[in-house]
């Protein structure tokens, strides 16, 4: 329980939001230059959660942190019916299974940069197009016949990127079996945050 209550506290002060409250006797304001981030659409307004509770109104905002990895919008765990959503004990023992296919959907610098050991790269806008690298092959007609796909463990930036999402989305609707998709929504910014190993990405 220590552990779990250290981590927490150690995740929280490296990756926190901003929550301003608008009674005057709790207030902890966010820097006046900056920038509001997204929480749950594209929209650019998007930029606060209010919660009202116990008769008082607090505003929940989201600014850019020195361990931010984008300007996403939170994603939900399970972007499509049937994935299954995993942490980093799964991705962990993933990296052992000769099954699993580790696919970093980020853009190919930002791979090369850094990635989870072991993994690919197939960027987002490009995994729907590279479905035969995941075990499928075109059938008649142009379909995608999907019934021999691989263990497919995706990620990209975190919890606010959705860039992976976008590409589960898109590869379920083309075939390709949810059933088959690990979904791990921490990406980059917990498996960094959590001082786990990184290396450079390879071609």
């Amino acid at each position: 329980m220590l552990t779990s209550l250290l981590r927490s506290l150690a995740l929280t002060a490296l990756c926190s939001v901003c929550i301003v409250a608008t009674d005057a006797t709790a207030q902890t304001a966010a820097p006046a230059a900056a920038k509001r981030l997204r929480f749950f659409t594209e929209d650019a307004s998007d930029t606060s959660f209010t919660v009202r509770r116990g008769g008082k109104t607090l505003e929940i905002t989201r600014v850019m942190t020195g361990c931010a990895k984008n300007e996403g919008w939170f994603q939900p765990l399970v972007p499509v019916p049937g994935v299954t959503p995993v942490g980093e004990a799964e991705m962990l023992h993933a990296l052992n299974d000769p099954e699993a296919m580790i696919v970093d959907m980020r853009s190919m610098p930002e791979f090369l940069v850094a990635t989870i050991p072991m993994a690919i790269n197939i960027p987002f806008t490009e995994v729907a197009l590279r479905m035969n690298e995941l075990g499928c092959d075109k059938a008649a007609g142009g379909q995608w016949n999907c019934t021999k796909a691989k263990k497919l463990y995706a990620f990209c930036n975190g919890p606010v990127c959705p860039q992976s999402p976008i590409a589960i989305r898109a590869i379920t609707r083309d075939g390709f079996p949810a059933s088959k998709i690990f979904y791990y929504r921490g990406g980059m910014l917990d498996w960094m945050a959590l001082g786990l190993t990184t290396q450079p990405g390879e071609f």
